[in-house]
């Protein structure tokens, strides 16, 4: 049976991080990354607007706020590093109505607790720095970026090799089996032994470590399917740089919001709507099984019974284009169905709780010798260098 120091489960932007890490605290380790896929970053890494987050959302001491604050100016290093396109248009988030400017003003004083250089803007001001947004007030949060983290993946994968990682594609892992001195790892033809491993399955890490996770807090991965328009090239100069909402408190998706494209172009979205399988990027993406677990679940059905209102909203803009402007000209007043072009979708693997909870932070769970990175939801991406040394630093300080 072949053996390695370790295995990296998922070539997402996670996965190749933490296999990067570890390479750079053990340059001599014999690691191997296995997908599923024929290429790096196919999901969530590659369907996404390419936002770098500035971290002025997430509450202090969360994983997220501390791994965005550390992972920022390590993925910006390594996209200048790389030659990755890289660009600091700055993020506007703006409140519509004047009930929003309570939660806008917590975000205000959240971003100076960050360390963030957020300015707190009028309506005037804001009108100054987008001229055809519209709102009673806003944040303007200029450490937004954005960047291809597609092209990060790709650099991450030429990273692993060139020190002596392996990455094998068309490897879809049906078995991890842990033993007392070893991880057996079973993915199509290959039988892996492993001194230790790390799951980054997304979609798929509730179904690939069920056995990881104690039946008090067990969850379960449901897909949610972000969809996005882009503007037509003349509606696209009426954005500078990214429009966002004020979140609803309610939900822990940010709402429909613009993103101007580092390779050109604004991206509008996305509404979130349940996939109807894991990899659900479309409505005729169906998987009965999927459907069962869905049906079946009592913390989906704790979920749609909370927020059976949200989601129907969220439903009826999947349907209808103008519905989805609607939603758009509360930022943006000129922009009409007429300018939205159908875009790619995204899937996020959204881990939920048995009662219903959808969890907002990253979550882990460890075996002897395993690490299952169970939920890794925006920001993910940004903070992907900091959460693959978060992984391998405690993956290794087990190391027997």
């Amino acid at each position: 049976m072949e053996h390695v120091d370790v295995v990296v489960v998922g070539g997402g932007i996670v996965g190749l991080a933490t296999a990067y890490a570890v390479l750079q605290r053990h340059p001599q380790a014999a690691v191997l990354v296995l997908d599923k896929e024929d290429r790096v970053g196919v999901h969530q890494s590659g369907h996404n607007s390419g936002v770098i987050h500035s971290g002025i959302y997430y509450p202090p001491g969360s994983h997220k706020a501390g791994l965005v604050a550390r992972s920022r100016a390590d993925l910006i290093d390594f996209c200048r590093r790389h030659d990755i396109a890289l660009e600091f248009p700055g993020k506007v988030i703006v409140a519509s109505e004047p009930d929003e400017l309570p939660r806008l003003d917590d975000l205000h004083r959240r971003g100076l607790e960050h360390g963030l250089a957020v300015r707190r803007l009028s309506a005037a001001e804001l009108a100054e720095h987008e001229p055809h947004v519209t709102g009673v007030g806003a944040v303007y949060v200029p450490e937004t970026g954005i960047t291809d983290f597609p092209a990060v993946c790709r650099a991450l994968a030429t990273e692993i090799t060139d020190r002596g990682g392996e990455i094998r594609l068309g490897r879809h892992v049906s078995s991890v089996r842990e033993t007392g001195d070893a991880v057996i790892v079973e993915a199509a033809a290959d039988v892996v032994s492993a001194g230790r491993l790390v799951a980054c399955a997304g979609l798929h890490s509730d179904v690939l470590a069920p056995a990881a996770q104690h039946a008090a807090d067990a969850v379960r991965i449901v897909a949610f399917r972000g969809e996005y328009y882009d503007l037509r090239p003349a509606a696209a100069q009426l954005v500078r740089g990214l429009v966002y909402p004020v979140p609803d408190p309610r939900f822990p998706f940010l709402g429909v919001h613009l993103t101007r494209g580092v390779h050109g172009g604004v991206h509008a979205g996305p509404n979130a709507v349940i996939a109807l399988s894991r990899e659900g990027y479309r409505w005729r993406d169906v998987s009965a099984a999927h459907l069962r677990e869905i049906v079946t679940d009592p913390g989906v059905r704790k979920l749609a019974r909370k927020y059976w209102r949200v989601g129907a909203a969220e439903m009826y803009r999947s349907a209808s284009k103008r519905a989805f402007a609607r939603a758009l000209q509360r930022l943006v007043p000129e922009i009409s169905s007429r300018d939205l072009i159908p875009s790619a979708a995204g899937v996020r693997a959204q881990a939920l709780t048995a009662d219903g909870r959808l969890v907002d932070d990253f979550a882990f769970r460890e075996t002897a010798r395993t690490i299952h990175v169970i939920n890794a939801p925006s920001p993910a991406a940004t903070a992907s260098l900091g959460l693959g040394s978060f992984i391998a630093d405690r993956l290794l300080a087990t190391k027997s």
